[in-house]
């Protein structure tokens, strides 16, 4: 186990290093600690960049660990419950209303939306804590964020603003600073620490929730921290990159053959993997040929539909 993880940590490692590098200009480690202009895309552009791959990736890995575990379906991810969609309506409204010359605003926005979306979801399951009704409440919360995504973009007043909601509804780090960087990783931080904690009760869960009760498991308390763990990462990530799909979904899917199938032995290389999935897909996003870059967003759902329709030709979508 110890050997893989080292091989994860070596591959995000590397990964981190190939974001640094890669772009139209191409910056070799011998230029990054010079007094030029490599030296300054680097640390000004590439750097923060890199940092945000890396600590988004790592989370929206953790937390489709997590929400896999917490809800035993292999087909889980972190748009289940809907922060996601929420976050994203929070932050195009912000851009519709033409108050997002600041990006910070956008991320209160999108974070705020984020927090109502998880205080919904708390009152609507807080009755009973079951995977059941958490689905479908998440649901429900991720049609309606949708809905109103739909209809605040319907009522925009010019096609200029629709053009920057889609474009950043597609999700990219292209443009992000330092600044991006300091705003959002104390949100991820904490958030992959709570979802962290969840481990040994996800374990007492894979033998049922009546096993699970009995070895003193208490499920509002999964639940709670599952809610929140999920909205401060999802939502944090949304807020300052715009909606990336599919990675807490392919990454465990990807590991678990690996690492095996118990809940808390999936939850670190989930992270470390989705880290290096992200930073890889953004480095290929910057050296695609043509003026511009393919959205993050975009490079990762040509990455994960073909991953899950392979999975389906192959009939390996169950859970073991």
């Amino acid at each position: 186990m110890r050997g893989k993880i080292a091989l994860l940590v070596g591959l995000m490692a590397a990964s981190f290093a190939l974001s640094l590098m890669a772009g139209k200009l191409w910056i070799p480690p011998s230029g990054w600690f010079g007094h030029d202009t490599n030296a300054a895309i680097l640390f000004e552009l590439r750097l923060p960049r890199a940092v945000l791959g890396l600590a988004i990736g790592a989370v929206l890995g953790l937390s489709g660990a997590v929400l896999q575990g917490y809800l035993r379906n292999p087909l889980a991810d972190p748009g289940v419950v809907g922060v996601s969609s929420s976050a994203a309506l929070g932050a195009v409204t912000a851009i519709v209303l033409g108050i997002a010359s600041n990006p910070l605003v956008v991320f209160v926005c999108a974070m705020a939306a984020a927090g109502g979306s998880m205080a919904l979801l708390a009152a609507l399951t807080w009755r009973q804590a079951s995977a059941v009704q958490f689905i479908l409440a998440g649901t429900v919360l991720a049609s309606l964020s949708g809905a109103l995504t739909a209809f605040v973009i319907s009522i925009a007043p010019n096609p200029y603003a629709v053009a920057e909601v889609i474009d950043w509804l597609m999700g990219a780090l292209t443009d992000r600073g330092m600044d991006d960087v300091l705003v959002a990783l104390p949100f991820l931080l904490l958030g992959a620490v709570v979802l962290a904690a969840t481990g040994p009760s996800l374990d007492a869960l894979s033998l049922g929730e009546d096993t699970a009760r009995s070895l003193g498991i208490r499920l509002g308390r999964v639940q709670a921290l599952v809610v929140l763990g999920t909205g401060l990462t999802v939502g944090a990530s949304v807020a300052v990159t715009g909606v990336v799909g599919f990675v807490g979904l392919i990454v465990p899917h990807l590991l678990r053959p690996l690492f095996g199938a118990r809940p808390s032995a999936l939850l670190l290389p989930s992270a470390l993997g989705g880290a290096a999935l992200v930073l890889i897909a953004d480095s290929m996003c910057r050296l695609i040929p043509g003026a511009g870059e393919v959205r993050l967003g975009v490079a990762m759902a040509l990455i994960g539909a073909p991953f899950f329709l392979w999975l389906l030709l192959k009939g390996r979508v169950a859970w073991n």
